[in-house]
């Protein structure tokens, strides 16, 4: 996810992708440790991906909508 694609959200599907990415974390840390996870790097990019849209809600925090 390019974080030109998250700065177009609204603030809704941000909080749902959020939500859903966390989720997505929880159980590929699962899978991690009964070693069943089929892709390691996943991991990282979710964690990617959380950090994109945590910075993106923050400066719409500070600077509004406009930014």
């Amino acid at each position: 996810m390019k974080a030109i694609e998250i700065r177009k959200m609204s603030k809704e599907e941000l909080d749902k992708r959020l939500s859903e990415l966390k989720d997505e974390l929880f159980k590929l840390r699962f899978q991690q440790t009964i070693n069943q996870l089929d892709n390691p790097m996943r991991i990282s990019a979710v964690k990617k991906d959380i950090a994109r849209i945590k910075t993106v809600q923050r400066d719409i925090e500070l600077h509004g909508a406009e930014s």
